[in-house]
């Protein structure tokens, strides 16, 4: 079966912390893989929306064949970057679990 493939490349990113010399608090974002697919803004008002709040609160969409994500990667504790562009990661989803491809609702947060 012909994957779906894509135009854009995501590094999905997860925080460190260690201390600098002084004792200070410094966070480093590290990128732990990456993944070929296609964004998409996500808009729309509709009325007859019942998408939950997850998927309502984002901006963005980003679909990709599916892979198996690294181990540390969920939506509570990575990032993505695309082009440069952050976003946090609100919900990582593999349709009905058939592990055909990957649906990761991105919120646009700024620039790198």
């Amino acid at each position: 079966m012909k994957g779906i493939g894509g135009n854009k490349q995501m590094q999905l990113q997860v925080k460190s912390i260690t201390k600098n010399d002084i004792g200070e608090h410094v966070e480093k974002w590290e990128t732990i893989q990456q993944v070929t697919g296609w964004l998409d803004l996500q808009g729309g008002d509709s009325k007859y929306q019942t998408y939950n709040a997850k998927m309502q609160e984002s901006t963005h969409i980003f679909v990709a064949d599916y892979v198996q994500l690294a181990e540390g990667i969920t939506a509570e504790t990575a990032r993505a970057v695309i082009d440069g562009k952050r976003y946090d990661i609100m919900l990582i989803d593999n349709p009905m679990e058939m592990g055909l491809q990957l649906e990761i609702y991105l919120k646009y947060t700024g620039g790198q």
